[in-house]
């Protein structure tokens, strides 16, 4: 499952109005750490198909969304459902950490 390129322009769209939970990564080009989780996340995005939407928004290029949701640093992976941020995670972390903080989120 691929990420949606989403901007501060298009955050609001395709991540609060979705009507299933939305994996949000705030990363950055060049950020290590932040490619290092990306199968993390698709792999969970795969494993939950139909029932998940990946969203990943440069930091660099937009400033105002990861003002309005605290990002400070990257990577930072926040989960949305219902139009509001219910988990995040900074830093990279083993697939087993974000199976876990998202699951009540993601039913099978």
């Amino acid at each position: 499952m691929a990420f949606v390129e989403t901007t501060d322009a298009s955050f609001a769209d395709v991540v609060l109005a979705s009507d299933i939970p939305v994996i949000a990564h705030f990363t950055a080009p060049g950020c290590r750490p932040c490619k290092a989780i990306e199968p993390h996340l698709t792999g969970i995005a795969k494993d939950h198909e139909g029932r998940v939407r990946l969203a990943r928004i440069d930091i660099d290029a937009n400033l105002d969304t990861p003002g309005r949701y605290g990002v400070l640093s990257i990577p930072t992976v926040i989960l949305f459902a219902d139009g509001a941020p219910r988990e995040t995670l900074v830093g990279a972390h083993p697939r087993r950490r974000y199976d876990d903080a998202f699951a009540p989120y993601l039913p099978r």
